[in-house]
């Protein structure tokens, strides 16, 4: 082949080696990334002790896991649309002392233990809910930006649930205990709730109008708006979908331990963010996908739990979370053009 002028043309050297284009792209990749690094993971604390891949070590790992997952998400949605929110860790702290304050005082009148759990969570994600409305009228009508929103309904949220708790665990209830170690396989009840409403969310951030305008408003707002879309609301039901996840994973926390404890999930939003950015999730808004929280969540779960499993002071977590960030970050940077990643 030649060009106009009768030149022959030179076929581009990507051109020539498409296996190598492919190449770079499967690296590029920060999903496929994710999973090889969670896949060596396994199979080096695997190497280290044979006990890690027993089926009750396995089902302590998905339990950890469902513990980070669904503040994971949150985020996700939170940080996709372009904000983030520092209050679900003190949100699952208060409400879960407030939800065992509720089941506590049905246990007293002798109320079954299926209703119990049942009022507990509705009364969990309501708590969390009311936290989110918080969070979004102090967003949209107060104007804070969600940094400092969140800041204070993460300080107000960790003293809230100190006050009513007195500092100690709110009520005792093994039933509860009980019924979060069965299960199926290496699954209890419990976590597979969890990752049922893992996929539903993940489905509806993917598929539906209302996940597609998040990708908008986080993009270009200023667009988002200009298309129609009514930017506050949308923003304000994001921190309420937050907070209700938050207050499921307090009522989580309850389950596992029998009790409300004031500082179950004190600090887990940097877990939960952690897990976000690892997943390629872009902290200015608008580009992500859950797939890639879910594998950052995997990814610190193993971590954290094979550390201790290996006999590693747990005061190296920290220190090895750090540097997988660091490299999520990097690979981030590393994407062509950073795009491509909502679709």
């Amino acid at each position: 082949m030649s060009d106009a002028g009768g030149m022959p043309r030179v076929r581009p050297r990507e051109d020539r080696v498409p296996w190598a284009r492919r190449v770079r792209a499967t690296i590029a990749n920060q999903q496929f990334v994710l999973f090889v690094v969670l896949v060596a993971l396994l199979v080096f604390f695997g190497s280290q002790n044979s006990r890690f891949f027993t089926t009750a070590e396995f089902t302590n790992l998905i339990i950890d896991f469902c513990g980070l997952i669904l503040l994971a998400v949150a985020e996700t949605y939170v940080i996709i649309s372009g904000g983030i929110d520092l209050s679900v860790g003190s949100t699952v702290a208060i409400s879960g002392v407030v939800g065992a304050f509720a089941m506590e005082t049905l246990a007293s009148h002798h109320v079954g233990e299926v209703a119990i759990l049942l009022v507990g969570t509705v009364v969990c994600a309501g708590i969390g809910g009311a936290v989110g409305v918080l969070n979004a009228v102090l967003i949209t009508k107060a104007n804070l930006v969600p940094f400092v929103a969140t800041l204070v309904t993460l300080s107000a949220g960790a003293g809230m649930a100190l006050v009513f708790s007195r500092g100690a665990d709110v009520g005792s209830n093994p039933a509860a205990i009980s019924w979060s170690a069965t299960g199926a396989w290496i699954f209890t009840w419990e976590s597979m709730i969890v990752i049922a409403i893992t996929i539903v969310l993940s489905l509806v951030l993917h598929f539906t109008a209302y996940g597609r305008y998040n990708f908008a408003i986080g993009s270009n707002a200023f667009a988002a708006r200009v298309a129609g879309i009514d930017v506050r609301r949308h923003v304000a039901s994001v921190y309420v979908v937050a907070g209700v996840l938050a207050g499921l994973t307090g009522m989580f926390f309850y389950i596992r331990l029998g009790a409300g404890a004031p500082t179950s999930g004190i600090g887990d939003e940097l877990n939960a963010i952690a897990a976000v950015v690892i997943g390629g999730v872009s902290l200015v808004g608008g580009v992500g996908v859950m797939t890639g929280t879910i594998l950052g969540a995997m990814i610190l779960t193993v971590v954290t739990d094979g550390l201790i499993f290996i006999n590693i002071q747990p005061t190296w977590n920290q220190v090895v979370v750090g540097a997988i960030i660091a490299l999520a970050v990097v690979l981030q940077s590393l994407r062509p053009g950073r795009q491509g990643a909502s679709a």
